[in-house]
Order: structure tokens, then sequence, then C-alpha cells
């Protein structure tokens, strides 16, 4: 990792990139993340980054449209997902996605400035979401645009998503759900990796999968009485924490390439402040899971651990409620041996002059929705930084020019 200031002399490193990559400006690069992160865009609150994008695609003439996301029934959302096309020559040369979300997390109320800065200082810019993911977002819409002077035999698909830091990552689900990718032949998608790999790596790196995700919803239903009398009830809060304990030290799933699967209770809620045992209680716990386990086994294993504490309490096992039970973060991995991951691969020694690092990212994202999911080779490859969803977040910058360049040179030798 480097933390010097970008420039725009070209690779730091190596000499030896194609013209696509050689076209992408560094101060160009860094202004347009700069721009971005002053426009606030937490979760649920996209529309002036996306018309942003939007109106940075259409003065370069890319052709950008908006795709439309609803979602009425739970979170009563609506939103806009920004979409553009590159078409290459050949109609049977491969097509590549090139993955990116606009929105934060909610601002953080501890920054000591403005969390929408956009400051840089010593090779660093500062802002919320800075790091995650609008150094990535940067870097997708730079190589995009290289890419649209190269003479490409098969297609590039550019998706600007809403709410990957949302409950239900809606941006991405709808692509899906309504075909927009489904012509597509593996994606890459620009997450800061080595922040939140499993094992240490550092940049250049390609992550080439992730552990999926389940969020267990857990009603207890024990039984009311006065609060003198606890022994005449079934104090549901009191069994509601011996559950908690009982997942948090459930076996777990392990892979090789992805490590353990783990559980974490999230949040335990209620009782009140009358006098009388709680006789309801409910907990939300965190399962990360490896390939193997699926929903009907995580919840099987659940009741058994349950069903060994004996409790009074009624507990019914459950999941948090989806727009649609296809809403599922599954766990993926990407075959290193795969021509996308041999492109970026080469795109990587030829940008910056050395091989990359190879790991595996440790929760979930879009990136599971495309790996799973849609079923698409899917490698994470981003800039880094620090302090990611917290205050004083920064990325830096030369890793969002390099990140750009291997981007765009690893998508001009995928497509051919």
């Amino acid at each position: 990792m480097t933390d010097g200031a970008a420039t725009d002399e070209g690779p730091a490193v190596g000499g030896g990139a194609g013209a696509v990559a050689d076209a992408i400006d560094a101060d160009e690069t860094v202004d347009l993340l700069q721009e971005m992160v002053r426009i606030p865009s937490p979760y649920f609150e996209e529309h002036d980054l996306a018309a942003f994008v939007y109106e940075w695609l259409y003065a370069r003439d890319l052709d950008p449209e908006y795709h439309h996301v609803s979602e009425p029934d739970i979170t009563e959302y609506e939103g806009d997902n920004v979409v553009a096309r590159l078409e290459g020559s050949d109609p049977d040369a491969a097509t590549v996605l090139l993955n990116a979300h606009m929105d934060t997390v909610k601002l953080v109320e501890d920054w000591e400035e403005d969390p929408c800065s956009g400051r840089i200082e010593d090779g660093k810019l500062y802002g919320q979401g800075a790091c995650d993911m609008k150094g990535g977002l940067a870097a997708v819409m730079v190589a995009f645009d290289a890419l649209a002077d190269a003479d490409l035999a098969g297609d590039v698909v550019l998706t600007a998503v809403v709410d990957e830091e949302g409950p239900y990552g809606l941006g991405t689900d709808r692509l899906i759900r309504d075909g927009r990718i489904e012509d597509c032949d593996a994606a890459v998608v620009t997450e800061p990796g080595p922040i939140l790999a499993q094992e240490d790596v550092d940049n250049p790196a390609l992550l080439l999968g992730a552990r999926g995700r389940f969020l267990y919803d857990v009603e207890v239903r024990g039984r009311a009485a006065h609060g003198s009398q606890p022994n005449e009830g079934v104090n549901a809060v009191v069994d509601a924490g011996r559950v908690a304990e009982a997942l948090s030290e459930m076996d777990v799933g392990s892979h090789p390439k992805l490590g353990d699967g783990s559980v974490c209770p999230l949040m335990l809620e209620g009782g009140s402040q009358t006098l009388s045992v709680p006789e309801r209680a409910r907990l939300m716990v965190d399962r990360h899971v490896v390939p193997g386990e699926d929903e009907d086994l995580v919840r099987e294993q659940a009741e058994a651990a349950i069903a060994s504490l004996d409790v009074g309490s009624e507990v019914e096992v459950g999941f948090r409620e989806a727009p649609d039970p296809g809403i599922v973060y599954g766990p993926y991995v990407t075959d290193p041996d795969h021509a996308l991951v041999g492109a970026l691969a080469d795109a990587t020694r030829s940008v910056a002059g050395v091989d990359p690092e190879y790991g595996y990212f440790a929760s979930v994202g879009d990136f599971n929705y495309l790996g799973h999911r849609a079923e698409l080779p899917t490698v994470i490859v981003g800039p880094d930084g620090e302090n990611i969803h917290g205050a004083g977040e920064f990325v830096y910058t030369d890793e969002v020019v390099e990140t750009a360049r291997i981007v765009a040179e690893g998508a001009r030798r995928f497509v051919g």
C-alpha cells in the first residue's frame, strides 16, 4: 500500500500499461472522486448523486439511463440505478459488468469536520463513503470512459447502484430481477478489498469470493407475572439471553478459502419498566456462512441448539423479513483460473509492475448477489483506506487511480 498523492504521470511502477490504462488521468479521477464525496448520499437518499453520475456520463456521450428501483412494502423506497453499456464489435465475445454502489452509511456524528469535505491531505481523501465506496465508483466511471475509446470485441456494462449499505441491497437486486445483467459473463466490483479481507492482503489485490449471511429473527414467548413473584412467570428476556449465548457457541462451517463461518447476536429487545415478568422478547443474530450452509441447515442448527437448553419459553426461529424470498446473501468462490481473474492479474502486472495478491472478503455485499444469485464469476478489486463506516474515513487517492487503470485494462483484455 502507498499513500502518496496521485499524479498524472502514468503508472508509478512498471510502465507497461496499455493505451486504455494510460488514458486515465490521475488528477481528473481524484477531482471526480472529490466532487462525489461532497454530495451526501446515505442509503435511501442517493438521488442527488445518481443525477450527478448520470450527467457525468451523459456529458461524455456514454448514453446513460436510469433504472428504477421500487420497494413499496417494507421500506417504501423509490430510487434509481444508473446504467450504461459499451457495445463491442463481436456479439459472440464476452460481456463484463462493472458494478459500484453510490450510497454510503448514514452520516456519522463523530466527525470533527464536515463528513463530506473531500479534504485531501498526504495522499488521503477524507469523507463519509470516500473508501466505501465512492473511490471504487470513481474508478469504474473513469475506466468506463477510457474503454469507450477502445476497440472492443465484447460489451462492457456499467451499473452505479443504490442501497448497497441498506438492509436489502435493492439496487443490484433489482438489476438481477429485471434481467438487466443476464447477458453478462463476469463481474468486477470495486469495493475496498484489503480492509475487509479474511486475511492480511495489500493492494493491488484481487478478492475471489465472500462468505454469505443469514439474519436470524428469533421470537421468545414467555409468561407474564408480577415482578415481585418472578417464579410465577416465565421470563422471556432471561430465556432470550440464554438463546443468544447458545447460538453464539454453535459449531459453524469452514471452507479452505473463505475460512470459518461466524455467529454474532446483534440485538435483544423485550420487557418494559413496569413491574411485570417480560412475556415477549426478540433476538436478532447474524450468521455468516460458507458454501454448504444453506437456509434449511442454519435453521436446523439453531433449533437444535435451542432445544438443548430446555428453556421455559416458546422459541420460534425465523429469518429477517425481506421483500422477496430470493433476496439471500449466499457465499461464493470464483475459480482462480477464470479468464476474468487472468485478465485482471495481467492488467495488474502491466499497470503496477507487480503480481496481485489474492484474498477473500470477510462480509457480504452486492458481490454476493452477483457471485451467488446471478452465478457470475465475480472479482472484488478496489482502493484501500481506513475508518470505513466511521468518522475519519479516507481512501488512498493513488489507489483509486491504480484501481481505475487495472479495471480498464483488465476489462479490455477480458472482452477482447
